[in-house]
């Protein structure tokens, strides 16, 4: 591809080429504007194969800026790309001029029920649209599996289709007027019903442009090539490949706006787009029919569309292969009729019950399930939307996107499945098919053997593409159903596309952008599909790993390459936790995946200089270490463990170097103070329990807590938690030699021999309890109430309970500051202390959730002693352990009816435990629940350093904090019954809310005690 930048910057640096652009970008008016190597990391990739670092990133903040980034580029000859959520996975959204992020661009300015459409800027994110027509009963109906975060914009630019395309229509399908500014300079306004306004083009004539020639050029290259447009294009719905010129022709009313559509960003920026609107009927039924094989169920699709001509919305494919994947994952998956592939179909409207009846007669299934239960249908919908980044990371060698979404008609889907999987088998890959089965669109990730360093090894990827497009082009299938050609097919397009189609493809792209600065490499005159591939890039080691990193064969760097960017952490909203920093900020750095980025630039990448390069530390400062990412993010990203590995490689490794040839020396580096005293909690609790009294009262003495703070790195804002007057240990004792219950295990130095006592197996003093409570640090030292409710409640069901005396840290203010040699010593002592315990087989609970959940995870990758995997699974949440005795009638809950709660799940838990136990007690007790979603914002160590105030205050703003004053003002109306309590297990949470909201948050072992 021949480049458009001109020698006066192109020559120079990269780095002062990108500084000339930023600066010419700020003098014409663009506000957000970096040229830093953290932004050009960041969007360096898409959710592609593709790597294209650009020059300089911009968010405009008005469509003003639009038009002055449009500008620099034709005075710089430097390119432009266009962006939404960046979750293209052609390599769309990726360039090496300009790249615009047009998130900021996010408003919906007019909506119509009457008219149904709705008037929006380009970065307004579909869900957010969704939510802003439903109070009228209406809907955007193209819904991709990124609904969530993808923009309108980003939808137009690859004509975006998703799960409800086949009874909605496609994004091109539901445009009514766009206004766009062309890369020539021109902007042009269209609309349905418009007129030209050149002579000899009549009333009728649809959307064209108000002033200028652009739409008219377009206008006449189709008038002169009716019979070839006409013949080669729109022959089915999902032929998104190369430019829709049929909607150019005269009896599709010359619409440009629906042209444009799908052109990747290759002729023009979408300035505001109408879009149609459609009824959305409360009533839809889901239907689940199961077949065979994936090829039986695609050879039904036909008869099933026959059926209800018109009237099905939906028709899913998927592969009982990607279902056991999200079971593997220890994620819930609704029951499923017999076979081994299915077909979701769902109809919508008072007739879907007979409309799916109809259809399951004309199934040919060998089984079926009706899905009726509004939680279990979302729950299915959720596997095919986490579908892309499960199939990516759950074969043995990682999975690529690539061959993604080729489409034939429906009528050859079956046979095109049956030659799709022979392919894979020749060429000895392995994918997991699903997709719109209903529109003969299907997406696929495939494991081709890339290596790392190698960029020769493109060699079975590029022969598999060529044969897979050769062999589409005889159904008359399309290379893209609806993601757009991008970098990984343009280069294909001849496949399927014949000289005089190419040829129009060219004249379109010189007609809208003569000088090839808006996407170029894109559709036409196509950069080679084999360049500028990430899984061939040179990769770092790490030659002192701090964790095991045991779901990437110990492998940091392909940890750090589970992010593909599928994005789902940059969605404004959440019902989980991921990602909390960005739901405050809104910057990608502080995402999931920005921060995924550029670990990957720091391990294999050109910009960061390895895990101590100022970037790392940029995008990882606020990371919460919620975990919320290794539940919530399709790929498996657990982002905590990555933090906590940069910090030890930083700081206890040697650096920058730590991930070279030069890190096998290892060299110790001055932490920050937080991280000696924050970051240690547990061992300075210890140390202050015996003057507890005394250390609360000086921290009152505002001097002196000053002083503390600014020594502990605490910001001042924070107030300072107090120590218990009595440890949970002491205040056990004490109610033991209270009741006079036999022998007390009651000294506090937890010595080994008083572990045997403890567990019956000395000279004969006690059996074994029914019971064992683990005494964490923070339940021992902060919240014992916690820890004395839990027996109370356990022994006044007959229980006995008994608290573990020997000591046991599970190290997680250590872990989360990367201080992991240590942490590893104290987990080794915890698995000393609680092996003897969980292998007596007396159930052992944890009170402190973050504590349970560290067990439950971060043990393992820090030890690799067998009893650590014993450990990890032996120890129980006390929501786990009632949870089992109602079942097996030794417990009896206490009537809850009349209690709303309020509950803010610790996100540590939520993640890698689950809150399932916690809410169906609750709920089995009668109390009405409401599970807050997302983090509390202090997260350990977090919310109280300095620095980082405002985000974690942002952060409890985001649910927390609403949901609480929520349910405070309907408690406190004259018609409120019951009362509403607020549930925090998690020191973190119980903090934030005392500190930020004047809550005193109770544990759910408080709750039970209380009312029993």
């Amino acid at each position: 591809m021949t480049s458009t930048v001109p020698p006066a910057i192109g020559e120079r640096p990269a780095q002062d080429a990108g500084r000339e652009i930023a600066q010419q970008l700020r003098g014409a008016g663009v506000s957000r504007v970096d040229d830093s190597a953290l932004a050009r990391g960041m969007y360096s990739s898409d959710a592609s194969l593709y790597r294209v670092v650009p020059q300089v990133v911009t968010r405009p903040q008005h469509v003003d800026e639009l038009h002055a980034v449009h500008e620099v580029s034709r005075s710089t000859g430097v390119p432009v790309t266009l962006r939404g959520a960046g979750t293209s996975i052609a390599g769309n959204a990726v360039g090496a001029g300009i790249v615009v992020d047009t998130r900021d661009l996010d408003r919906i300015l007019e909506i119509d029920p009457e008219a149904r459409t709705a008037r929006v800027e380009p970065g307004v994110v579909h869900a957010v649209l969704q939510r802003a027509v439903s109070p009228h009963g209406l809907r955007f109906g193209p819904d991709p599996s990124t609904h969530t975060r993808c923009t309108i914009g980003g939808m137009m630019g690859n004509n975006a289709c998703g799960s409800r395309a086949l009874g909605y229509g496609r994004t091109a399908d539901n445009v009514e007027a766009a206004t766009v500014l062309f890369g020539n300079g021109e902007v042009g306004s269209f609309h349905a019903g418009g007129s030209t306004t050149t002579a000899g083009r009549g009333a009728g004539r649809a959307a064209v442009a108000s002033t200028g020639s652009t739409a008219e050029q377009l206008l006449r290259l189709a008038e002169m090539n009716l019979g070839h447009v006409r013949t080669h294009f729109g022959r089915f719905d999902r032929q998104v490949s190369g430019y829709s010129l049929e909607h150019l022709l005269p009896e599709n009313q010359g619409r440009v706006d629906r042209f444009l559509v799908g052109t990747e960003g290759t002729l023009g920026t979408v300035l505001e787009a109408t879009v149609n609107l459609v009824a959305d009927h409360p009533r839809r039924l889901l239907m689940v029919l199961g077949y065979h094989s994936v090829a039986e169920a695609a050879d039904a699709v036909p008869q099933l569309l026959a059926a209800a001509p018109g009237r099905l919305i939906a028709c899913e494919g998927m592969d009982s292969r990607l279902v056991a994947l999200v079971r593997g994952a220890g994620k819930q998956v609704p029951p499923l009729p017999e076979g081994e592939s299915w077909l979701f179909v769902e109809a919508a409207g008072d007739d879907a019950d007979d409309v799916i009846a109809t259809v399951r007669a004309a199934s040919g299934c060998v089984d079926s399930g009706l899905v009726d239960d509004a939680a279990q249908a979302a729950a299915l919908w959720r596997i095919r939307e986490d579908g892309a980044g499960l199939a990516g990371v759950s074969l043995p060698t990682p999975a690529h996107s690539g061959w993604e979404d080729a489409a034939v008609p429906p009528e050859h889907l079956g046979a095109w499945m049956r030659e799709f999987e022979e392919l894979l088998v020749d060429f000895g890959l392995q994918g997991y098919p699903y997709g719109h089965f209903g529109d003969g669109c299907i997406h696929c990730r495939i494991d081709f053997p890339f290596a790392h360093g190698d960029p020769g090894s493109t060699g079975v990827f590029a022969e598999f593409m060529r044969t897979c497009a050769e062999r589409l082009a005889v159904y008359g299938g399309s290379l893209s159903g609806e993601h757009g050609d991008g970098r990984v097919r343009s280069e294909l397009l001849p496949y399927m596309y014949d000289e005089t189609s190419m040829d129009l493809f060219a004249r379109a792209k010189r007609i809208c952008d003569p000088q090839n600065l808006l996407n170029p490499g894109i559709i036409t005159d196509p950069a080679p599909h084999t360049a500028d591939l990430r899984p061939t890039q040179a990769t770092r080691g790490l030659p002192w790993p701090g964790l095991r990193h045991t779901h990437d064969d110990g492998d940091f760097g392909a940890a750090v390459h589970r992010c593909s960017g599928v994005g789902k952490c940059v969605a404004p909203s959440t019902s989980g936790v991921m990602c909390p920093s960005y739901l405050a900020t809104k910057e990608e750095k502080d995402s999931t995946r920005g921060r995924g980025r550029i670990l990957q630039e720091a391990m294999d990448g050109t910009l960061v200089k390895g895990l101590s390069d100022p970037a790392v530390h940029e995008a990882l400062d606020l990371c919460l270490s919620c975990k919320g990412c290794a539940s919530d993010c399709p790929a498996g990203v657990d982002m905590a463990a990555y933090k906590s590995e940069a910090l030890y490689q930083t700081y206890d490794v040697g650096g920058s170097e730590g991930a070279g040839e030069q890190g096998r020396r290892r060299r110790r580096r001055l932490r920050p103070r937080s991280h000696y005293l924050l970051g240690r909690m547990p061992f300075w609790a210890r140390l202050a329990a015996p003057v507890a009294p005394l250390v609360n009262t000086m921290m009152k003495v505002p001097p002196l807590a000053a002083a503390a703070k600014w020594t502990a790195g605490i910001d001042p804002r924070r107030s300072v938690p107090a120590f218990a007057r009595k440890t949970l240990r002491r205040a056990a004792a004490r109610q033991d030699r209270a009741g006079s219950t036999g022998p007390v295990e009651s000294d506090p130095s937890g010595s080994r021999a008083e572990l045997g006592a403890s567990a019956g197996q000395s000279a004969g003093t006690r059996p074994q309890p029914d019971v064992w409570v683990w005494a964490d640090s923070f339940t021992d030292h902060f919240f014992p109430q916690s820890g004395l409710a839990a027996l109370e409640f356990l022994r006044g069901q007959g229980l006995d309970v008994r608290l573990l005396q020997r000591r046991a840290c599970c190290a997680l203010p250590w872990i989360t500051t990367g201080q992991l040699d240590q942490a590893r010593r104290l987990l080794d002592g915890a698995v000393d202390a609680l092996l003897e315990p969980v292998e007596s087989g007396v159930p052992v609970i944890g009170l402190e959730p973050s504590c349970t959940a560290t067990l439950r995870s971060d043990l393992v990758q820090l030890s690799d002693r067998p009893e650590a995997q014993t450990v990890a699974d032996g120890v129980l949440t006390f929501a786990e352990l009632i949870h089992r005795l109602v079942d097996e009638g030794k417990v009896q809950l206490p009537d809850l009816s009349g209690v709303r709660v309020v509950a803010q799940p610790h996100c540590h838990q939520r993640a890698v435990i689950g809150w399932q136990a916690d809410q169906a007690l609750l709920e089995l007790a009668g109390a009405e629940v409401t599970a807050v979603p997302g983090c509390c914002g202090l997260a350990g160590n977090f919310g109280v350093e300095a620095g980082h105030y405002e985000v974690s205050v942002a952060v409890a703003e985001t649910n927390l904090l609403p949901a609480v004053r929520r349910a405070a003002e309907e408690q406190d109306r004259p018609e409120a019954t019951g009362e509403t309590v607020v549930l925090a297990d998690g020191m973190s949470c119980r903090i934030q809310l005392d500190d930020l909201a004047d809550v005193a948050a109770i544990h759910l072992a408080e709750l039970l005690a209380e009312r029993s």
